[in-house]
């Protein structure tokens, strides 16, 4: 009683000090959890690798490398027994679930129990394991890197047979906890150095300073893209439309994947942008490298369908097209979708919502500035932002000279979705993106035409995300 009659003013600091100390024995307690977790099932994938000796597979990069990961399975799968990294499964608790083939435990118990009873009976000798195992004959896992070693304490254990690097742009995502972008390549590279022994390195010959990871290995490289100068280059892009007038809209796009000894034509249904041309070139790659023939290369590209959220055709209400690429941001990605929107011929008025890029460090600020330039360089109808740093999108296109009548900002993908709902008219288009954390998917839930697919055709729709 005494503090409330006082009014003391140290009083809620003092509870938050006290609360935060009954806590952390909690926290503590987590993070020794994972780690013991985490060192097991390394353990554990280690061995699996030696007891059954799968070629490997691991990509990596800061733009493409799930699209890239899901590609080359879909050729390996024709010739080989394959398996890959799951969703984004690219970090030191994923990589081992998926050389384990063990699914993610996220906070039960009782699964990571499972979990680790599993990868221990999967290790033992055949002779004391009951029955046989039909083990992968490769892996495809992807690797990633959010802060300094990552990658390092992968390869530490891991060699893989064939190494991919995408593209990893001036500033790349996840740079937030990484001193500069040369030690965000540096961290990148590290897969590179621990290549196989007669191992295949397949780089991006659009980026300068991928393409010059070829100088770190001895062994065959393979490079892809659309400069003239890779080995499989694509060439040829455009976008096909369907329907006339008001009601003419985008419905796909094709192009060619060239190499020395010929020509494969592809059609993507339901995507959108330069993008998609490259987990194709990358597969393309891996694939003919590894003895797959012309004819089922053709099949398998062409019938390769890409993950939701990558620049994806929807409908949308009201005779309305949606391009869905919400998986995630970067600056270079969010410049390339917008730069494929402004292109799109459409009679009606174009509307791009944008959500935050996160994990940019001191770099957000000036990224997101650009967005805003961009979007007022394209004359686009309307700009909707979503999030306090996506605000600067807002500040950027203000300075770029967009009319500050068409720019809306908000805290709350629902809300930003509810706004775009009473925009849109027929004929209309939208672009909706923005990093994971955004849930930038939610404001495509509230304008597609068929919200009843939203579990087919949107990322992030497992029960483990409903609560976030």
């Amino acid at each position: 009683m005494k503090y409330r009659q006082t009014g003391n003013p140290h009083l809620p600091l003092l509870l938050k000090y006290f609360r935060a100390r009954a806590c952390r024995p909690s926290m503590h307690m987590k993070f020794l959890i994972k780690s013991i977790i985490i060192k097991i099932l390394t353990l554990e994938a280690r061995l699996a690798l030696r007891k059954f000796r799968p070629y490997v597979v691991a990509v990596t990069g800061n733009v493409g490398k799930t699209s890239a990961k899901d590609a080359i399975y879909a050729v390996l799968k024709t010739s080989f027994n394959v398996r890959k990294s799951e969703k984004s499964f690219n970090s030191d608790i994923g990589v081992p679930l998926t050389i384990l083939g063990l699914s993610n435990g996220w906070n039960n118990p009782v699964v990571w129990l499972k979990n680790l009873l599993k990868g221990f009976i999967l290790c033992l000798p055949k002779v004391l394991s009951s029955g046989s195992v039909r083990y992968p004959e490769w892996l495809i896992l992807e690797i990633g890197a959010d802060r300094p070693g990552d990658i390092a304490r992968i390869t530490s254990w891991l060699a893989p047979n064939v190494v991919v690097v995408t593209r990893i742009g001036e500033v790349p995502v996840h740079i937030e906890y990484f001193a500069s972008v040369k030690e965000v390549i540096h961290e990148k590279s590290e897969l590179v150095r621990a290549l196989a022994t007669g191992g295949h390195l397949v780089l991006n010959a659009d980026d300068g300073e991928v393409l010059a990871m070829k100088d770190l290995r001895e062994g065959k490289v393979t490079s892809y893209g659309l400069s003239s100068s890779a080995f499989a280059r694509g060439s040829g892009y455009k976008v096909i439309y369907e329907g006339r007038a008001i009601k003419r809209k985008p419905c796909g796009i094709s192009f060619n994947v060239e190499w020395d000894s010929g020509t494969i034509p592809i059609t993507r249904k339901n995507s959108l942008g330069e993008g998609h041309m490259y987990p194709v070139l990358v597969a393309f790659a891996v694939g003919l490298e590894k003895g797959i023939s012309f004819e089922v290369l053709k099949d398998s590209l062409n019938s390769y369908e890409a993950a939701p959220g990558r620049m994806k055709i929807l409908e949308g209400i009201k005779g309305t097209t949606l391009v869905d690429d919400t998986y995630n941001a970067s600056p270079a990605a969010t410049s390339n979708a917008l730069k494929t929107f402004a292109s799109l011929k459409t009679r009606g008025k174009k509307h791009v919502v944008f959500g935050d890029m996160l994990e940019l460090g001191k770099y957000s600020t000036e990224e997101h500035r650009k967005v805003g330039m961009e979007v007022a360089k394209f004359s686009l109808d309307t700009l909707i932002t979503v999030g306090v740093r996506a605000r600067e999108i807002a500040e950027g296109a203000l300075d770029g000279g967009m009319s500050e009548l068409n720019i809306f900002q908000y805290d709350e993908p629902a809300r930003a979705g509810e706004h775009l709902q009473s925009l849109l008219n027929e004929g209309d288009i939208a672009l909706v993106k923005g990093s994971q954390g955004m849930r930038m998917e939610k404001v495509v839930e509230e304008v597609m035409a068929h919200p009843e697919k939203a579990a087919e055709l949107l990322v992030r729709q497992e029960k483990e995300w409903a609560s976030r």
